[in-house]
């Protein structure tokens, strides 16, 4: 087939579809992704098969096997969507406007942090458009698995080698109980002391769980009283309420622990120290909009860093670290 027919045959659109198929590995969830009907989805590969005169997928009973063909496409199709996105960053950067699109995916603990980078980068950018998707960390690898967003920000990175990663902001887990609660009259509370109490716990998985989980059995204190709750607000709910006690990021109780509505006592060990990390696969380029957030963080983290740690407000939150 010569280069004309082929360009005569091929659409954007196929090659889109062809995308989302590709790194869901389904049909219905590019469906879903997309916004369009699974018949939709197949009719759109199926032209482009035709097009192309090479089968991509196949199905072996309800599982879709990728076809050779389709991994030499995929890298076709990814440079090719990189060109288009330099294109229209550099036509933007002509009328003096920088546009485009930013997904994001961020583990619910980074939520308390997140929205200050893109308030931030929103107004130096304001045509730039921000996406934002909030979600537990066995989510995000799978949002990250499945290539579905442009950046995954998270803790506890995974340790794969098919990743690039970058420490972003610091994170420091405290121990939280109720105002009045024992522990913080006693003179040298420790570990084994606050084990002794139900902990409120996210989901098993959960960065902040993993942490703690990992630093007690370091010290050896078994964890054998534990309540296990959906949400860091239900945590947060649950501690107030006697319930239990519990391990958090240190900003996401920093409103409660300014107000009094919850304490820290100081426990031998804490903080659990850890980063938050911007993530994105190493086999998938990032666009040119991705590419100036990761710019903007550089620059900006000196100056989150200095604002938090600040006297007037020292209490919202941790510090902001740019770590190697």
């Amino acid at each position: 087939m010569s280069r004309v027919n082929l360009l005569n045959r091929l659409t954007f659109r196929q090659l889109q579809v062809f995308q989302a198929v590709y790194r869901q590995q389904s049909y219905s969830r590019a469906a879903e992704q997309l916004g369009l009907t699974q018949p939709a989805v197949s009719a759109q590969i199926r032209q482009l098969e035709q097009a192309l005169e090479q089968s991509l997928f196949k199905y072996a009973g309800k599982t879709l096997h990728v076809l050779p063909p389709a991994d030499a496409l995929a890298n076709s199709v990814n440079a090719i969507f990189g060109e288009v996105s330099n294109l229209q960053m550099e036509l933007s950067e002509l009328v003096g406007k920088i546009r485009g699109e930013l997904n994001i995916a961020a583990v619910s603990t980074a939520q308390y942090v997140v929205p200050h980078l893109l308030a931030r980068f929103r107004a130096r950018y304001p045509e730039v458009q921000v996406r934002l998707r909030v979600v537990n960390r066995g989510q995000a690898l799978e949002r990250l698995a499945e290539r579905r967003d442009d950046l995954v920000i998270m803790g506890m990175v995974p340790d794969d080698r098919n990743l690039t990663f970058m420490p972003i902001l610091d994170n420091e887990l405290i121990p939280v109980v109720w105002p009045g609660h024992p522990l913080m009259t006693s003179a040298r509370p420790t570990l084994e002391d606050f084990a002794r109490y139900f902990i409120l716990m996210r989901e098993p998985g959960s960065g902040t769980r993993i942490a703690f989980e990992e630093f007690a059995t370091r010290e050896r204190v078994s964890l054998s009283h534990t309540l296990e709750l959906g949400a860091n607000e239900a945590i947060k709910q649950g501690v107030m309420a006697h319930l239990g006690v519990a391990v958090l990021p240190r900003l996401a109780v920093a409103l409660e622990l300014s107000s009094g509505l919850l304490a820290s006592p100081e426990l031998p060990g804490f903080p659990l120290r850890r980063s938050w990390c911007t993530v994105y696969p190493k086999d998938r380029y990032p666009t040119p909009v991705t590419e100036l957030f990761l710019r903007f963080l550089h620059e900006i983290l000196p100056e989150l860093n200095a604002h938090f740690r600040s006297p007037q407000v020292a209490k919202l939150g941790p510090s902001f670290l740019c770590t190697p």
